[in-house]
């Protein structure tokens, strides 16, 4: 198998939740995926980013609890 196959292959396994709300935004809302950037962006470059994550994290599994009670 390829390197490029190997990479591939890993990066659908790990990122592929991210990959489906990319293609879900990307289709309806471009501001979406805007935010999405925002978040990985200060996810990957701030200090703090990986607590930064784990709250938006936790904050968005809120939001989807909250969108499927009501």
């Amino acid at each position: 198998m390829s390197l490029g196959a190997k990479h591939g292959a890993y990066c659908v396994g790990c990122c592929w939740v991210l990959m489906l709300l990319l293609f879900v935004g990307g289709v309806m809302n471009l501001l979406w995926i805007a935010v999405l950037t925002m978040i990985v962006i200060v996810e990957k470059h701030v200090v703090r980013g990986r607590s930064f994550g784990r709250v938006i994290g936790i904050g968005l599994m809120g939001w989807g609890l909250v969108t499927l009670w009501v």
